[in-house]
Protein backbone atom coordinates (compact mmCIF):
# COMPACT_ATOMS: atom_id res chain seq x y z
CA UNK A 1 0.00 0.00 0.00
CA UNK A 2 3.10 2.41 0.86
CA UNK A 3 4.41 1.61 -2.67
CA UNK A 4 0.92 2.33 -4.45
CA UNK A 5 0.14 5.67 -2.22
CA UNK A 6 4.15 7.06 -3.38
CA UNK A 7 3.63 5.69 -7.26
CA UNK A 8 0.47 7.59 -7.34
CA UNK A 9 2.31 10.79 -5.54
CA UNK A 10 4.96 10.59 -8.19
CA UNK A 11 2.70 10.15 -11.08
CA UNK A 12 0.36 12.82 -10.11
CA UNK A 13 2.73 15.21 -9.58
CA UNK A 14 4.75 14.58 -12.81
CA UNK A 15 1.10 15.19 -14.64
CA UNK A 16 1.10 18.96 -12.84
CA UNK A 17 1.72 21.55 -15.80
CA UNK A 18 4.34 24.06 -15.70
CA UNK A 19 2.85 27.16 -16.23
CA UNK A 20 5.21 28.76 -19.14
CA UNK A 21 5.74 32.60 -17.82
CA UNK A 22 7.51 33.50 -21.00
CA UNK A 23 4.85 33.63 -23.69
CA UNK A 24 7.35 34.22 -26.37
CA UNK A 25 10.73 32.94 -25.42
CA UNK A 26 12.31 34.73 -27.89
CA UNK A 27 11.18 38.16 -26.59
CA UNK A 28 13.36 39.73 -24.14
CA UNK A 29 11.69 40.05 -20.54
CA UNK A 30 10.48 43.90 -20.52
CA UNK A 31 10.52 44.02 -16.70
CA UNK A 32 14.02 42.39 -15.71
CA UNK A 33 15.46 44.93 -18.51
CA UNK A 34 13.20 47.81 -16.87
CA UNK A 35 15.06 46.73 -13.46
CA UNK A 36 18.68 46.67 -14.63
CA UNK A 37 18.44 49.87 -16.38
CA UNK A 38 17.18 51.05 -12.98
CA UNK A 39 19.88 49.40 -10.71
CA UNK A 40 22.49 50.65 -13.44
CA UNK A 41 21.12 54.01 -13.75
CA UNK A 42 22.62 56.27 -14.59
CA UNK A 43 24.86 53.64 -16.75
CA UNK A 44 22.76 52.11 -19.79
CA UNK A 45 22.68 47.96 -20.25
CA UNK A 46 24.06 46.97 -23.75
CA UNK A 47 22.68 44.40 -25.57
CA UNK A 48 20.62 43.13 -28.43
CA UNK A 49 16.67 43.03 -27.12
CA UNK A 50 13.84 41.26 -28.58
CA UNK A 51 10.28 42.90 -28.42
CA UNK A 52 6.63 43.14 -30.00
CA UNK A 53 5.64 46.65 -30.76
CA UNK A 54 1.81 48.06 -29.94
CA UNK A 55 1.73 51.37 -30.42
CA UNK A 56 3.83 54.02 -32.07
CA UNK A 57 4.24 58.20 -32.40
CA UNK A 58 6.24 61.03 -34.16
CA UNK A 59 6.88 64.05 -32.08
CA UNK A 60 9.59 66.27 -32.31
CA UNK A 61 10.75 64.89 -35.81
CA UNK A 62 11.36 61.39 -33.43
CA UNK A 63 9.59 58.09 -33.97
CA UNK A 64 9.49 56.28 -30.45
CA UNK A 65 7.91 52.40 -30.99
CA UNK A 66 5.91 51.43 -27.83
CA UNK A 67 6.12 47.90 -26.03
CA UNK A 68 2.62 48.99 -24.68
CA UNK A 69 -0.22 50.77 -25.63
CA UNK A 70 0.35 53.50 -23.52
CA UNK A 71 4.08 54.87 -23.26
CA UNK A 72 3.45 56.08 -19.98
CA UNK A 73 2.68 52.39 -18.85
CA UNK A 74 5.48 50.90 -16.19
CA UNK A 75 6.04 48.13 -18.36
CA UNK A 76 6.58 49.92 -21.63
CA UNK A 77 10.29 50.37 -23.36
CA UNK A 78 10.55 52.99 -26.15
CA UNK A 79 13.00 52.50 -28.83
CA UNK A 80 13.53 55.91 -30.44
CA UNK A 81 14.56 56.39 -33.57
CA UNK A 82 16.72 59.39 -34.72
CA UNK A 83 15.74 61.58 -37.42
CA UNK A 84 18.51 60.76 -39.96
CA UNK A 85 17.29 56.82 -38.75
CA UNK A 86 13.98 57.91 -39.80
CA UNK A 87 15.26 59.63 -43.20
CA UNK A 88 17.15 56.82 -44.31
CA UNK A 89 14.56 54.43 -43.24
CA UNK A 90 11.65 55.74 -45.79
CA UNK A 91 14.60 56.23 -48.14
CA UNK A 92 15.32 52.78 -48.58
CA UNK A 93 11.96 50.91 -47.96
CA UNK A 94 9.05 53.87 -48.85
CA UNK A 95 7.45 54.09 -45.83
CA UNK A 96 7.13 55.78 -42.33
CA UNK A 97 8.73 53.51 -39.65
CA UNK A 98 5.95 54.99 -37.42
CA UNK A 99 3.68 52.94 -39.43
CA UNK A 100 6.13 50.05 -40.34
CA UNK A 101 7.31 48.51 -36.95
CA UNK A 102 3.72 48.87 -35.52
CA UNK A 103 2.44 45.27 -34.30
CA UNK A 104 5.79 44.09 -35.20
CA UNK A 105 8.15 42.18 -33.67
CA UNK A 106 11.73 43.77 -34.03
CA UNK A 107 15.19 43.00 -32.19
CA UNK A 108 17.02 46.11 -31.58
CA UNK A 109 21.16 46.51 -30.65
CA UNK A 110 21.80 49.22 -28.60
CA UNK A 111 21.91 50.69 -24.99
CA UNK A 112 18.77 50.71 -22.84
CA UNK A 113 19.03 53.03 -20.47
CA UNK A 114 16.56 54.90 -17.61
CA UNK A 115 15.56 58.47 -18.76
CA UNK A 116 13.72 60.76 -16.75
CA UNK A 117 10.50 62.53 -18.10
CA UNK A 118 9.55 65.33 -16.60
CA UNK A 119 5.77 66.12 -16.04
CA UNK A 120 5.19 70.10 -17.65
CA UNK A 121 2.09 72.75 -16.19
CA UNK A 122 0.93 75.66 -18.13
CA UNK A 123 4.28 75.18 -20.07
CA UNK A 124 6.60 74.92 -16.65
CA UNK A 125 8.47 71.98 -15.91
CA UNK A 126 6.70 71.19 -12.45
CA UNK A 127 8.94 69.17 -9.88
CA UNK A 128 6.77 65.40 -10.63
CA UNK A 129 8.60 62.88 -13.08
CA UNK A 130 8.67 59.56 -13.81
CA UNK A 131 11.28 56.95 -15.29
CA UNK A 132 10.69 55.67 -18.48
CA UNK A 133 13.30 52.89 -20.27
CA UNK A 134 14.61 53.99 -23.82
CA UNK A 135 16.64 52.43 -26.79
CA UNK A 136 17.84 54.65 -28.99
CA UNK A 137 18.54 53.29 -32.90
CA UNK A 138 20.82 55.95 -34.79
CA UNK A 139 21.88 53.62 -37.57
CA UNK A 140 19.37 51.11 -39.43
CA UNK A 141 21.75 48.20 -38.68
CA UNK A 142 20.21 48.70 -34.93
CA UNK A 143 17.12 47.22 -35.81
CA UNK A 144 15.46 44.88 -37.32
CA UNK A 145 12.22 42.91 -38.44
CA UNK A 146 11.63 39.29 -36.67
CA UNK A 147 7.82 38.93 -37.52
Amino acid sequence: MKYFLLLAIVVLSACTANPDLTLNPASTDVMRLIEQTAENAPEAVRGTFQFSIKASALLQSAVYLNTELDYRDRRSITIALHPKTIAAFTKKYGTSPKVYFLNKNIEVTGKAKQIKIWFFSNGKRTEKYYFQTHISVKSLNQITVLS
